[in-house]
């Protein structure tokens, strides 16, 4: 129980520390998350920190019921999931998705009474890609973390050296090149660029899917 969080009932920090050094220790392949709730101190200072308490109590149970991941409360308003087995990829994939749940997860919050959105920018990196320890795994993490917070919050972001290019994607060099050039134009990172383009085209079909199904009716 000494490495339980005595508000949400996870695991703390040094539970996390240990179960990600037993995965390395075994060789295990092995992603981290490292999230945290944004503008958190507005809510505290908005509608109290009993409120603030429920916002991370219902938090942490939304992260329990995450497929694959072993959720954990680092501090504060930082959380950690743990993804045994998970390629960066899928990480990153699985992490988009609950990062889209919260936000549309108002009725989830009811002590915020529906004024505003519960958020969450989240920084995911993976071992042994992004670290060969338990500690520079979490570094690389936490560096992920930022990053996304400098594109502009309630985002996903890979660790900074990393181009937003999945593996199992393969794109013309010149389609590439054209991204880069857009992105020193425009200020912003290319990891940025592509989400834009990639919830511009799940708009695109979810419409489509809604019109098939309202013509179908």
């Amino acid at each position: 129980m000494k490495h339980v969080d005595t508000l949400t009932g996870l695991p703390n920090h040094k539970a996390l520390e240990k179960y990600l050094q037993d995965r390395i220790d075994r060789d295990e392949t092995i992603a981290l998350a490292m999230l945290d709730v944004d503008h958190f101190l507005n809510i505290n200072e908005q509608f109290g920190s009993e409120t603030g308490d429920e916002v991370l109590k219902t938090l942490a149970s939304l992260l329990r019921e995450t497929e694959g991941t072993t959720a954990f409360r680092v501090s504060g308003d930082e959380f950690a999931l743990a993804m045994d087995g998970m390629t960066l990829e899928q990480a990153f994939l699985a992490m988009e998705r609950l990062r889209i749940k919260v936000e549309a997860a108002k009725e989830a919050f009811p002590a915020l009474e529906g004024e505003l959105s519960t958020t969450l920018t989240i920084g995911v990196a993976q071992y042994p890609r992004d670290g060969k320890t338990e500690s520079a795994l979490r570094r690389a993490a936490s560096a992920a973390l930022v990053s996304a917070k400098e594109i502009g919050r309630n985002q996903v972001a890979l660790p900074p050296n990393e181009e937003m290019v999945m593996k199992s994607c393969y794109y013309p060099s010149t389609n590439v090149r054209r991204l880069k050039s857009l992105a020193e134009q425009l200020g912003k990172k290319e990891s940025a660029l592509l989400r834009e383009a990639l919830d511009d085209l799940l708009r695109k079909y979810d419409r489509s899917e809604i019109s098939r199904r309202t013509k179908s009716e």
